[in-house]
């Protein structure tokens, strides 16, 4: 449930970022053009986005492993997002599409803010874990 809402609200987020100011973020969080054999077929939008959720998925399913040997889920939650922030710089710059630019410093924010978001979430979550236990 975690890595569904989470994925689904990063996904609208940076949807919304894109729409209003044109930075191509949402582009480069479904994008999968560098990734050899996916690469050779042209995805609709929803296969990308459930290929962006399968990732997420991914995500919550290691923060539910840390979450049973720690009490502090907005802490785990947020070191465990945070190198997904950083990979802003190598996915733009893998892209063979047009994405937002590795070094454009408002792309990268709202990035960074949609994944903190993302994290929030997943916090959320794991907070709702930990009371109910």
């Amino acid at each position: 449930m975690a890595g569904t809402a989470g994925g689904i609200v990063l996904g609208f987020f940076l949807k919304a970022a894109e729409w209003l100011t044109g930075k191509k973020v949402y582009t480069l969080l479904l994008n999968v053009d560098f990734i050899p054999l996916l690469n050779r077929i042209v995805w609709p939008e929803w296969m990308e986005f459930f290929f962006h959720l399968l990732l997420s998925f991914s995500i919550t399913a290691v923060f539910l492993g840390l979450l049973s040997k720690t009490k502090r889920p907005f802490t785990t939650a947020f070191v465990l997002v945070l190198p997904t922030v950083f990979l802003y710089y190598p996915l733009s710059i893998l892209s063979h599409k047009p994405v937002a630019a590795p070094y454009n410093g408002q792309a990268f924010g709202w990035w960074a803010a949609g994944h903190a978001l993302y994290a929030l979430v997943l916090g959320l979550y794991g907070q709702k874990i930990k009371r109910e236990a």
